[in-house]
């Protein structure tokens, strides 16, 4: 995904709200080797690349004056109200060295598992997303998460996950749940009456 951003000088608070007013985003490159640089980026094109998905667990081509870089989104801030974006951070990525990502989980097959068709349960995603890291050129836009086989009152933990090659996840403690199926209260009940 490309991005195109402009390098500035004038940097404060004062800057920032003439760049706002004029339609421009404030924001920054850091990371590497070389030293960090302020640029400003379009508004309109941000806001709308910031509701994808994809531009958030992407390696992103940054185009600053004529010069592309590949970087990360690491951060950015939205006003309280309005819908407007504040700031924005990005971290360059070096090929050769990992880089530790949050990424989406897409949960599939929950309709056809047995949890659900047998049991009547309700699966609650615990996580929407998994911490990993991987070499910026095996970074995965998601992470499918399938249900097809949950039972009810199972639950799919980080361990059972199909990472792609070159991808680990990166687990404080034990090994965290993804999502789990709970028969509703209700139901148990009704099943017991109905026997």
């Amino acid at each position: 995904m490309k991005v195109v951003a402009f390098a500035r000088k004038e940097q404060g608070t004062g800057a920032s709200r003439r760049l706002r007013n004029a339609g421009q985003t404030p924001g920054i490159i850091y990371g590497g080797t070389e030293p960090a640089v302020n640029i400003s980026l379009d508004h309109n094109a941000l806001f709308h690349a910031l509701k994808k998905e994809v531009f958030h667990s992407s390696i992103l081509d940054m185009d600053v004056d004529g010069k592309v870089e590949k970087v990360l989104l690491r951060d950015f801030q939205m006003h309280a109200f309005k819908q407007l974006v504040l700031h924005a951070d990005f971290q360059r990525v070096d090929p050769n060295k990992k880089i530790h990502v949050k990424v989406p989980l897409h949960f599939i097959n929950a309709e056809v598992s047995p949890a659900v068709k047998l049991s009547s349960a309700v699966i609650s995603h615990v996580a929407v997303e998994l911490d990993v890291e991987c070499l910026p050129a095996d970074l995965p836009e998601f992470i499918e998460v399938d249900l097809s086989k949950l039972e009810a009152g199972q639950s799919v933990h980080v361990s059972a996950l199909k990472l792609p090659k070159g991808v680990s996840a990166v687990v404080h403690g034990d090994d965290a749940t993804v999502a789990i199926a709970v028969k509703p209260a209700g139901a148990t009940s009704a099943d017991a009456e109905a026997k």
